[in-house]
């Protein structure tokens, strides 16, 4: 009987060694194929980086990724050639960016509010049409939009680009907070109600604190579609000294068709940094946003 028990008791020990092993090549293959995913996604971005200090013959005879000389002139020779230094384009974009994420935070926020806490007639009916408006495209509005801001004199300002964002026209962002906030306990309300709260105070002492990663991850955003936009930039910042980053790097194409193509790729890295800058500072924030907003 010993000599039986012996024999057959390593047979669990071996299974449970083969399934331990399946998993663990099931996991390397997992983790090798989004190794190559990644490869695949990030080699644009490697190439515009080698790109960038490659001379211009050479930029697209050669494919690798690591230049024969570094043309270290391609970024002073970009960022002085256009009509400004780029600091310019950089300072006008901050501006631009700076003003719709203060303006999505504050409007965005404070429809958010009405629509998650307070009870109004239409309340469904408007957040319905609020949301229809995230599937109405750009180009079905612009023009009438381009009419009033020009009857107004706004033209050649930042003012199309600022006013509209104070308005809460940014319709994901509120669904974003709506959902955050009917997350919230109606409890912290039914509190500060009692120690004498209004809805401005538990707006501001209770909701938006607590808001603060749908607020970042509604910053995160903005600031990436501000700084990225180049449509309606193009059609409302005609003067060179208020066009922002995408509008100067467009410059560097002239009406003939030639490219200053080291120059390009140099600042086309330089006008990613503050948006790679602003994401790792807030990712932990954008996270938690996503991760606890809508998706319920």
């Amino acid at each position: 009987m010993a000599t039986m028990t012996e024999t057959k008791a390593p047979a669990p020990a071996r299974r449970a060694q083969s399934g331990t092993a399946a998993v663990g090549a099931r996991r390397f293959v997992f983790h090798l194929l989004l190794t190559i995913a990644a490869m695949i996604m990030i080699y644009p971005l490697l190439w515009m980086l080698s790109a960038s200090f490659k001379p211009i013959d050479e930029i697209f005879s050669d494919p690798g990724l690591i230049p024969s000389s570094f043309q270290w002139s391609n970024y002073t020779e970009g960022w002085t050639t256009l009509p400004h230094p780029f600091h310019k384009y950089i300072f006008n974009s901050m501006i631009l960016v700076a003003g719709s994420i203060v303006g999505n935070l504050v409007s965005c926020s404070m429809a958010a509010y009405a629509f998650a806490r307070l009870r109004f007639p239409g309340r469904g009916a408007f957040f319905a049409i609020m949301l229809g408006t995230i599937m109405l495209p750009i180009h079905v509005v612009i023009i009438p939009q381009y009419i009033l801001f020009n009857n107004l004199g706004w033209v050649d300002t930042f003012w199309p680009l600022i006013v509209p964002k104070l308005l809460a026209t940014d319709a994901f962002f509120i669904f974003l907070m709506v959902q955050f906030i009917r997350g919230l306990p109606r409890e912290l309300d039914e509190a500060a109600s009692i120690d004498g709260c209004g809805y401005w105070g538990t707006y501001l002492r209770i909701i938006m604190p607590l808001c603060m990663p749908a607020l970042a991850t509604t910053a995160i955003f903005t600031f990436i579609w501000t700084w990225n936009d180049f449509y309606s930039q193009l059609i409302y910042l005609r003067d060179v000294d208020l066009q922002t980053v995408p509008l100067a790097l467009r410059l560097f194409m002239d009406s003939t068709g030639q490219t200053s193509w080291g120059a390009l790729f140099a600042m086309s890295i330089v006008a990613l940094g503050p948006i790679f800058g602003f994401f790792l500072v807030g990712q932990r924030y954008l996270v938690r946003g996503i991760a606890t907003t809508g998706i319920k």
